[in-house]
């Protein structure tokens, strides 16, 4: 099977293993839906212990070679920006096979194409950046420590942005001079193949980034319990994400990174800040890819005396979204991913509806004649902070809107869950924003005004607390995460 083997409709995915397709030890097909229509996008296979073997043993024998990790790191940095400008290129095809297979609107900017090949070029101008250290010591020693790629990293990613997760673990493993077996959702797996062949256009060696479809049962338990992988770099929900960690301790004790659920919590004061622009913010990101992102703010704790000023703004702006198939440029919010995730969502608004939650707007099902998975954006107030749909990851178009009547009150309700992925701050106050960066739980973002700049971007770390994961990505600390660090001791008097 050749590298030119095709992306289509109807085409059947398979391994790609130190740089040729295989077709799969597995019999078992697995047919991937459009969520906008529910027509078939591809046909991938389940996967088998033997395909992600065979991976695993072309990235660990072009590891120990050192073709990729004892290169110079002016040749990883210029393969690494030919990859980034080959994914830009073909940032229209990939955002194209993501809408087709998860309903990412080809509309929506954030996390797409573009972004992972601005990622890829932030990680290759970091290849030389990473600095060891050396001690102080006596007259006769020379002590110091020095960064080190782990090895062999399987990365395990979701489905919700498939080009950009990929892409979030392979330049920073790349870049550390590891070799990867990645396998994509079983959701969304063409983009992660057509990145790996444009990894081979840009000369990175055969077997450095291999390749493996299939479902998690088969393909991700494997590669997580094969002991000649070194480091399992994963994102997916909590519940997964304890299995690796199990999987870790049950095989060969590989370092696992795991980013998990989360339930994060919009705190908006009545102190000055805009809130017209904080509801027009609060809104877009629960709009954006259907709230199918583990940091959204789903959870609004909203001080009492500007509950009513904020749902006016929220209502009007959800009734601006423009529903449709993922792949047309009009549209600005499609389907759910999956059949599953359709129900799974539409249980949880089923739930709260007869647990008696008011519903402020949205809770159905609609455009079911497109064969599609479409959810209304849907708004419940009056939400108690024990609720299930205030408690538990929905990943979905579902806001929760919790008043509170004082900042002591807004804080325990905001750590009153087990996650800790981000949280989000509307004040006007400096005293009120520092007190609550410190007393919150996990990562927080404090807006006195509608975020406009993109910060620090690329460069920002993040690393999670509680129920929402292990280990930090973003920036150097996030490469630092697919290094180990070596300590290098001299005695020579």
């Amino acid at each position: 099977m050749t590298l030119d083997g095709p992306c289509s409709r109807d085409a059947r995915v398979t391994p790609l293993v130190d740089g040729t397709l295989y077709d799969s030890a597995s019999d078992v097909l697995v047919d991937v839906i459009n969520p906008s229509d529910g027509s078939r996008c591809c046909v991938i296979p389940a996967g088998d212990r033997s395909d992600v073997d065979r991976a695993v043993c072309s990235a660990r024998q072009v590891f120990d070679a050192g073709h990729w990790r004892d290169a110079p790191p002016s040749k990883r940095r210029r393969t690494l920006l030919r990859l980034a400008d080959l994914v830009e290129n073909e940032a229209v095809t990939l955002d194209s096979l993501d809408a087709e297979e998860m309903g990412k609107p080809v509309s929506e900017r954030l996390f797409n194409a573009a972004a992972a090949a601005g990622l890829l070029r932030y990680y290759a101008e970091a290849i030389d950046k990473i600095a060891g250290d050396v001690y102080q010591s006596d007259r006769t020693t020379f002590v110091a420590q020095r960064w080190v790629p782990r090895g062999v990293v399987g990365a395990i990613v979701p489905w919700n942005f498939p080009t950009y997760n990929a892409v979030l673990k392979l330049g920073p493993a790349l870049a550390a001079g590891n070799a990867v077996v990645l396998k994509p959702s079983e959701l969304s797996s063409r983009s992660a193949m057509r990145v790996a062949r444009l990894a081979l256009e840009a000369d990175l060696p055969a077997g450095v980034l291999n390749v493996v479809p299939g479902i998690g049962e088969t393909v991700g338990c494997a590669l997580a319990l094969h002991k000649e992988v070194d480091m399992v770099a994963f994102t997916g929900s909590t519940e997964v994400g304890k299995l690796m960690l199990q999987y870790a301790g049950q095989s060969n004790m590989k370092v696992v990174m795991a980013e998990c659920g989360g339930k994060s919590a919009h705190i908006v004061f009545d102190d000055g800040v805009d809130l017209e622009a904080a509801g027009e913010t609060i809104a877009r990101a629960l709009l954006t890819n259907q709230g199918q992102i583990c940091s959204v703010g789903s959870r609004l704790l909203v001080e009492r005396s500007i509950e009513a000023a904020m749902l006016e703004t929220i209502g009007a702006r959800i009734k601006q979204a423009v529903m449709g198939n993922a792949s047309d440029p009009q549209t600005t919010f499609g389907p759910l991913a999956s059949a599953k995730q359709c129900a799974r969502v539409m249980g949880y608004i089923q739930a709260a509806r007869e647990d008696g939650t008011p519903l402020l707007a949205g809770g159905r099902r609609v455009l079911e004649n497109t064969g599609g998975y479409f959810i209304e954006p849907t708004v419940f107030r009056d939400v108690s902070p024990r609720a299930r749909i205030a408690q538990e990851e929905i990943f979905g178009p579902v806001l929760s809107i919790i008043a509170f009547d004082n900042e002591a009150e807004a804080l325990r309700i905001a750590n009153s869950t087990v996650y800790g992925l981000a949280a989000y701050v509307w004040t006007a106050s400096l005293s009120r924003g520092m007190r609550l960066s410190k007393a919150i739980r996990c990562p927080v973002i404090i807006n006195s005004a509608a975020p406009k700049g993109e910060g620090a971007a690329h460069a920002t770390p993040w690393e999670p607390a509680g129920h929402s994961g292990i280990g930090t990505e973003g920036g150097l600390a996030g490469m630092e995460s697919y290094l180990r660090g070596q300590t290098v001791w001299f005695n020579y008097g």
